[in-house]
């Protein structure tokens, strides 16, 4: 039997040309535009998995360019030995990857097995997934993070039938140094977002302006400086809409959480009113038994339902 290269191999996979339609459009981010370039996406696999490898078409990109599915998608899928790497940039800390991945990955395998049938009595080889996240979010988080799919469940189980665990890896700058040291391309965007950060914060430049010495300044100290200098006009506007999506992002938890506390705040009093009138209901009750009363006179002078009565008694009782 002929022997398959590596590549060849990762090419097995193939997927089927016909794509969902999108509901809404795909706007790309500065992440995904550095990491869309083969041998920066494999300085990133070697980094994470230990690797030097050099040939950049042995890596099999399958990102569903087209697919946002439901609202969700994904930055970066490829096949690499034999395995399928999601690869998801995100700014805010987000538990529910787990859900959504799940979501992304039946939507990878029904493409990749579309034309086979799934009632053969032949297994169909698929490769095996890996699921990883670079948050480079401002919430203080761990170098490294496992979100798992069973915590979303309901009812919980130490051994679910359905499980899928997602790494999540503090990318800010100062973070899983060894990482970054291995990939310099993710060391120096790390480097370039904590630039802007910077500026933006100081509140004396606008944003635009904050982003323009951000990549002026990043370009003359040699971070990304060929990614900056050749695309500089569109890294401008991506890091803009970026930031202002993060700030939208952030006030938009604001108020949800004021709207929450507020909400809290209404039920709590009104369960206390509804405690209080039954309390004072109780008391009357037992008032008028101490004077020997029967259930169904106490009930006609409160005008209350008999059942009323006697589940206020019976939760004295308890």
């Amino acid at each position: 039997m002929a022997k398959h290269t590596k590549a060849q191999r990762n090419h097995k996979y193939s997927l089927h040309s016909r794509q969902r339609k999108v509901n809404r459009k795909y706007k790309d981010t500065i992440f995904r535009m550095l990491f869309k370039d083969r041998n920066n996406l494999l300085s990133l696999y070697n980094a994470m998995n230990k690797k030097n490898y050099t040939d950049a078409s042995a890596l099999q990109v399958v990102t569903l360019e087209n697919a946002i599915y439901l609202g969700m998608k994904n930055d970066l899928a490829f096949i690499m030995d034999m395995n399928l790497y999601l690869y998801e940039h995100q700014s805010t800390y987000n538990p529910n990857m787990p859900l959504r991945d799940l979501f992304y990955i039946s939507n990878e395998y029904q493409k990749m097995v579309v034309q086979q049938s799934l009632y053969s009595s032949t297994i169909q080889k698929i490769p095996a997934p890996k699921f990883i996240v670079f948050y480079n979010g401002t919430k203080e988080i761990n170098d490294l993070t496992e979100f798992r799919l069973s915590s979303a469940y309901e009812c919980p189980t130490e051994d679910p039938d359905l499980e899928l665990r997602v790494t999540v890896l503090n990318v800010n700058d100062g973070h899983n140094k060894a990482l970054m040291e291995q990939c310099q391309t993710l060391k120096e965007y790390a480097q370039y977002v904590a630039r802007v950060r910077k500026y933006v914060s100081s509140n004396e430049l606008s944003l635009e302006e904050a982003v323009e010495k951000a990549v002026t300044e990043c370009i003359n100290e040699n971070i990304l400086r060929d990614f900056l200098s050749s695309n500089r006009a569109e890294v401008i506007n991506m890091s803009i809409f970026e930031y202002d999506k993060e700030l939208e992002e952030k006030k938009l938890r604001r108020a949800e959480f004021q709207a929450g506390m507020e909400a809290g705040i209404e039920k709590g009093i009104e369960q206390g009113i509804a405690k209080g009138q039954q309390d004072l209901l109780t008391q009357k009750i037992k008032a008028k038994l101490a004077k020997g009363k029967s259930l169904e006179l106490i009930a006609d002078e409160l005008e209350e339902d008999i059942s009323v009565i006697e589940k206020l008694l019976n939760q004295e009782t308890i």
